[in-house]
């Protein structure tokens, strides 16, 4: 498909997360890094590698609902699980154009930045939305009072 997609000129534009709890910071970030290229790959943490990343009781949405939601949005052209704690293989079969992500990381805190600069690829960080985070949004539903 990627090969596909670059015989047609098209820039090809990889980003990659948990997506746990897709809320408005996810989808202005999915936005702005569609406009980056013609093709949006999304990669996505499987189960086990998120509650690696993030503890056992994460995560709250299991992959296929995870892969689904974010399959409709209108920016992302392809979804694709993966099971390591980071992309590195997928980006090597991807070779994106552009890799992007949150402005909560840094070009030099990204392990990526490395592989995707060797492969000829560029590292965008998106603005990021500070009052937008699931671990947030975890908290404020656990912490939440609750009606009789």
């Amino acid at each position: 498909m990627v090969a596909q997609q670059r015989a047609l000129g098209q820039r090809i534009v990889f980003t990659n997360g948990c997506f746990d709890i897709l809320h408005s910071g996810h989808v202005t970030c999915l936005e702005q890094a569609k406009a980056l290229g013609d093709v949006l790959i999304v990669g996505v943490n499987t189960d086990e590698s998120i509650r690696q990343l993030k503890g056992p009781s994460r995560p709250v949405n299991g992959l296929a609902d995870r892969l689904t939601m974010l399959a409709a949005l209108g920016c992302v052209d392809y979804v694709v699980p993966f099971a390591d704690l980071a992309p590195r293989e997928l980006i090597r079969l991807i070779g994106p154009d552009v890799y992007t992500k949150g402005g909560d990381y840094t070009r030099h805190s990204l392990p990526e930045t490395p592989l995707i600069e060797e492969l000829g690829g560029e590292v965008v960080i998106l603005p990021y939305l500070g009052d937008r985070s699931t671990t947030n949004l975890i908290q404020q539903i656990r912490t939440a009072p609750r009606d009789a």
